[in-house]
């Protein structure tokens, strides 16, 4: 790990100890969240040692907590988690051949894990700041749970003190970003329709999964562009074919491309 640490310059490190403690906030309160709303203590814990995703966790024990079945929590961390798919195939290269070091850097890989490995070039520093961050944040994020859990009985009211704005504020800060693409903020706000629309006739936890009935015509759209762009880009090379066969004297003139 000391070898790791020297490959990756301080500004780097400093930024992965700084998303360390902003993590141990995050997972404290949804320890003491967790626990003051009637969940025994080593439900959150066990959630981080086996789960170990925030957002998923959150939105879980948000569902479970709000009276929703156990079907639905875990429909929606799944849903929710699937973001890391794609992370899983950027970061591929930093977790070497063997089963096992994928199988473990599939369980340490979060959205800090990959942001701070995609923004190195070298590979050694790939490798290094997705294990620092992936193992650190690991370690953090338990302990931070397990205090914030043994609080919460002690604590009582989580409300008081504001923690109850941790459960939107980490679903908050997670999908804000992903909204200044058109294509990704029509589907959510039409999803959050549905959801917000259906949430007084439906039971905890199955609006939130029927907002999904938003992606269908977005993915239909999807699939209505993608075969106007093949056959455009299939038709100029046919086009330029014919030209090769045309005679010199019927071909006509090409319009100036760009001035240079």
């Amino acid at each position: 790990m000391r070898s790791a640490m020297r490959t990756l310059d301080r500004g780097t490190l400093r930024h992965i100890a700084l998303v360390c403690l902003a993590d141990a906030l995050v997972g404290a309160s949804f320890g003491a969240i967790a626990v003051s709303g009637g969940l025994p203590a080593w439900v959150p814990v066990a959630m981080s040692l086996l789960v170990f995703a925030g957002g998923s966790q959150f939105a879980a024990v948000g569902v479970a907590l709000a009276g929703g079945g156990p079907i639905a929590a875990v429909v929606t961390g799944l849903v929710l988690n699937a973001r890391l798919l794609p992370f899983g195939f950027a970061v591929a290269d930093v977790l070497g051949g063997g089963w096992r070091a994928k199988l473990l850097g599939a369980h340490v890989l979060t959205d800090e894990s990959a942001a701070f490995t995609l923004l190195q070039r070298d590979p050694k520093a790939r490798r290094a700041a997705f294990w620092i961050c992936g193992v650190a944040l690991f370690v953090v994020w338990n302990i931070a749970v397990l205090l914030g859990a043994l609080a919460g009985g002690a604590i009582g009211d989580t409300d008081a003190l504001g923690l109850d704005a941790a459960f939107p504020a980490v679903l908050l800060a997670l999908v804000l970003p992903s909204l200044a693409d058109r294509s990704v903020r029509n589907p959510a706000v039409a999803g959050a329709a549905v959801a917000v629309a259906a949430t007084p006739f439906l039971p905890a936890g199955l609006p939130v999964l029927l907002a999904l009935l938003a992606l269908v015509p977005a993915a239909r759209a999807a699939l209505r562009r993608t075969p106007a762009r093949t056959s455009g880009s299939e038709a100029e090379p046919q086009r330029e074919a014919e030209q090769e066969h045309e005679p010199r004297s019927e071909r006509r003139p090409e319009p100036l491309a760009e001035a240079r």
